[in-house]
């Protein structure tokens, strides 16, 4: 998909894919095991540029195409998923400040974006809703020229790091539907905000994943995203749609280390006088992974491009999202298969992908909200 992009896209995807090899593949086991922020990294990708790479001109270096997105997010996580993580939500917030912000919200944030000075997250599960958006229970109440801000969040990602956070809560819990009682508040670190706990995870380590309490924080009503109450709802919606193209890139570049590990073993390791792949059952294994694998990446980049065209997006990025999501979890599965007692061992890479397969499944809404957003859409666009 790289011979699809602008020559100045491709060149950046390969300085992106020369860090990776160099810089990132050689310590990633080390630094995963171990669980350390990846502070020297993140630095790195500053200065590439990573975190401004929706940031346009003249608030930043100028922003590029979804698809070029798309296979930044893939190089980053063929090297450690978490770096791709370090970056989604913090693209998302990004693009939210540009389709909604005012304009001295986009004043005041995103220059710091833009080059990673300040990093961002977002803020929307909840300890009791999960996938369950409309049941949250984080309120803001309207005081004078603030707001006041009660509730808790769960499994934001960057949390510790970032210093502004988009929070999507009610500012009118009696609202009916409960939607529409939903904004995103632009909130920073300060007194009644917490971060209480550092969650553990299966995978995706290195990178913290945590829960946040507010209890009477008051936000200036300045910080409302975009000055008009009642807006959250559809404006996170839209701002998924670009986070779960990012997490199913993150799956591609999963799912293409497991493939390209599996094919160079492979190719090494012999039994019965012959390389294993000679042998029908991981020849085949080999030619599946291939296939979804390239199957899923033309379901990204197709949904890359429907975002980009304007058009609503939220069935493509959801049928990527699956599908990319669901492959690189059969292609974890079979490359700890094809390096048998290998991939079970943390000497080798591939039980790190096995363990940061799920997250992709579960994250940014799970496949089975994928399936309901999907059908929904199906419908809505086919009337009988």
């Amino acid at each position: 998909m790289v011979d699809e992009l602008a020559d100045e896209e491709a060149a950046l995807v390969a300085v992106v894919r020369d860090f990776v090899d160099r810089d990132v593949r050689p310590v990633a086991s080390e630094l995963e095991h171990a669980n350390t922020y990846p502070a020297k990294l993140i630095e790195q990708m500053k200065r590439i540029g990573i975190f401004g790479l929706a940031v346009p001109e003249p608030w930043g270096d100028g922003s590029v195409s979804t698809s070029c997105y798309a296979a930044v997010t893939e190089e980053l996580s063929r090297g450690w998923m978490s770096l791709a993580g370090a970056m989604g939500g913090h693209t998302v917030v990004a693009k939210l400040l540009l389709d909604y912000g005012t304009d001295a919200q986009r004043d005041r944030y995103l220059p710091r974006l833009s080059t990673g000075e300040l990093r961002a997250t977002m803020a929307l599960t909840e300890p009791g809703g999960g996938s369950d958006l409309q049941a949250l229970r984080t309120t803001a109440r309207r005081d004078n020229d603030h707001y006041v801000v009660d509730g808790s969040k769960t499994w934001i990602s960057n949390a510790r790091r970032s210093g502004l956070v988009a929070l999507l809560c009610k500012t009118d819990p009696g609202a009916v539907p409960a939607h529409r009682g939903m904004s995103i508040l632009l909130v920073e670190p300060g007194p009644g905000f917490a971060v209480s706990r550092d969650l553990p995870k299966l995978g995706y380590k290195g990178v913290e994943s945590c829960e946040l309490v507010f209890d009477g924080m008051r936000v200036p009503r300045s910080s409302l995203l975009g000055g008009v109450e009642g807006k959250g709802f559809g404006q996170m919606m839209r701002g998924l749609e670009i986070g779960r193209i990012q997490v199913a890139s993150r799956a591609l570049g999963v799912g293409r280390a497991a493939l390209e590990d599996s094919i160079r073993y492979a190719q090494q390791r012999e039994s019965f006088g012959k390389p294993i792949w000679e042998h029908q059952a991981v020849g085949h294994y080999l030619a599946d992974m291939a296939t979804t694998l390239s199957a899923a990446r033309q379901l990204v980049h197709y949904a890359a491009r429907r975002y980009d065209s304007g058009q609503r997006a939220d069935m493509e990025a959801g049928m990527a999202k699956l599908f990319a999501s669901e492959t690189a979890m059969q292609i974890a599965l079979n490359a700890m298969r094809i390096h048998g007692g290998h991939g079970y061992s943390t000497e080798f890479d591939v039980e790190r992908y096995f363990r940061d397969a799920p997250l992709m499944i579960v994250g940014e809404g799970t496949n089975e909200i994928q399936r309901n957003v999907i059908a929904r859409q199906l419908i809505g666009r086919n009337p009988a």
